[in-house]
């Protein structure tokens, strides 16, 4: 592992070509797939520090689809709200502005993630799926690490890999070549695929989406380092330590497409920045099935 710090949420801002790369699949995806209006104007909102639950309530209320959806996913065991809670305005009370804006974003990205088979050994809903897993690990693991922040780490965890679906709707062609040379040779790691056949990798890609949806710098971060959370300085590691922790657990339980997870052990190092142990890992690992049951409601609308 390179021993260089970062605070540049992606390598490809130091790599024109990459950069260009990154930025011409962005363009393009623009076009294909992004998130619903709503919900930009939710993130828009939730970042303003001068606005209100009411102004958030505005905005949902426009939208019955995504009120009811925020309403299943409040009720549901993912927050374990005593009661049922009838209004959107309660929810956000009882959530925050922050929490709400994330189920939001979660019900959307489902929708990037459809498409079935896209190439013979790959399919977008087994990436979903892994996402998922990824997102029930983050969360259970921020929770055992004293993180706070339940909503973020799944998120987190749910849009780390983001960056292999803009290079599966931006680059479809280049993407089937990507995944046949990725299947021929076992030992070759899938950014260093990425980068031979698209000119940068999922990391460039997913961070530089973020960046464009103006997501919290945390997420972008996590999008952008998610294989190397070391490389970043100490003071952004933590959520992206976790999310790379989750990714080797899900892949370690073989949970959807984790082609892309580079290694089956946690370095020691990583997992020292979360101040978390083995035996917190292995307890994550074995709770697993029961986190992802739990995260139904929030991930209903997959591919």
């Amino acid at each position: 592992m390179s021993s260089a710090i970062s605070d540049d949420p992606g390598a490809a801002a130091a790599d024109p070509p990459r950069q260009e790369a990154v930025q011409k699949a962005i363009a393009e995806i623009s076009h294909i797939a992004t998130l619903p209006e709503v919900t930009l104007k939710i993130i828009k909102l939730v970042e303003d520090p001068d606005s209100t639950a009411q102004d958030l309530n505005k905005i949902i209320s426009n939208d019955p689809a995504l009120g009811a959806r925020i309403l299943k996913v409040v009720n549901s065991a993912f927050y374990g709200l005593p009661g049922q809670i009838g209004s959107i305005n309660r929810a956000i009370v009882l959530l925050d502005l922050n929490a709400v804006k994330n189920i939001a974003i979660a019900a959307s990205l489902a929708k990037l993630f459809r498409g079935g088979e896209i190439c013979p050994g790959f399919n977008a809903k087994d990436l979903w799926t892994h996402s998922i897993a990824v997102a029930a690990a983050t969360r259970q693991l921020a929770q055992k690490a004293g993180l706070g922040l339940p909503d973020e780490a799944f998120l987190a965890g749910l849009i780390h890999d983001l960056g292999i679906m803009v290079e599966v709707q931006a680059r479809r062609a280049k993407f089937a070549e990507l995944f046949e040379k990725l299947q021929s040779d076992e030992t070759a790691t899938m950014r260093e695929v990425e980068l031979e056949v698209l000119g940068a990798n999922h990391e460039d890609f997913g961070s530089g989406l973020c960046t464009l949806w103006k997501f919290p710098r945390s997420i972008v971060y996590v999008t952008g380092f998610h294989h190397r959370p070391l490389e970043l300085a100490q003071s952004h590691r933590t959520l992206t330590c976790l999310v790379h922790i989750a990714d080797i657990i899900a892949a370690q339980n073989q949970i959807g497409y984790h082609r892309s997870v580079e290694t089956l052990e946690i370095d020691p190092a990583v997992l020292d920045e979360t101040k978390l142990t083995t035996s917190d890992v292995q307890t994550i690992s074995e709770g697993l099935p029961d986190a992802i049951a739990e995260s139904d409601n929030i991930t209903l609308d997959a591919a």
